[in-house]
């Protein structure tokens, strides 16, 4: 089985933990290819048995690149075992707004993408901020909400989660492996 792990990232923080779901798919031997959905078009979605799909949000949404991707190959997606994850800075935020930002990212992209794409999960990560990633007026609204610069990746819950993917798969009719012992491949 060949896994897609497709990112769109900013600054970096999306391409690192897709980086990290790769690794631990491959780790459970499948055979995995870690693609930009920004840098040109990976290609079509049916070159792959699964794909793993995320990506940065700005302005409460997935990055442009990645959205055209999943809108050209809506279709395709469709028919496939999808996962999805979004990062997002809302454990970067003060404690009443923490978890209506994380709703509101999961409630908004979830619901444009279910009803065409069907993912079978979706889940929300945070990322890292830091002040260089902000515009001035960017950098006040965020202290005023409370915000706090740093690294908000919860490397155990990622991994966990990239590990029950591997699981699922595993658990799906397609889901061979193609490491030895892992029971054949393409």
């Amino acid at each position: 089985m060949i896994v897609l792990v497709g990112y769109a990232s900013e600054h970096g923080s999306t391409r690192e933990i897709a980086e990290r779901i790769a690794s631990r798919l491959e780790g459970a031997g499948y055979r995995v290819e870690c693609r930009s959905l920004e840098e040109g078009d990976p290609g079509n979605p049916t070159e792959w048995d699964a794909c793993v799909l995320g990506s940065a949000v700005h302005n409460r949404d997935w990055l442009p690149g990645a959205r055209r991707w999943l809108e050209r190959y809506t279709a395709e997606l469709s028919r496939m075992p999808v996962w999805m994850f979004t990062v997002g800075m809302s454990r970067a935020l003060g404690y009443r707004l923490r978890a209506r930002a994380e709703e509101e990212q999961r409630r908004r992209i979830v619901e444009a993408l279910r009803e065409r794409i069907h993912p079978v999960e979706h889940r929300v990560f945070s990322g890292k901020v830091h002040p260089d990633h902000l515009n001035s007026v960017g950098r006040t609204l965020f202290r005023a909400m409370g915000g706090r610069y740093g690294d908000y990746r919860d490397w155990p819950v990622i991994e966990a989660w990239a590990d029950s993917v591997a699981d699922r798969l595993a658990a799906s009719s397609t889901g061979r492996r193609t490491s030895p012992g892992g029971g054949g491949g393409r």
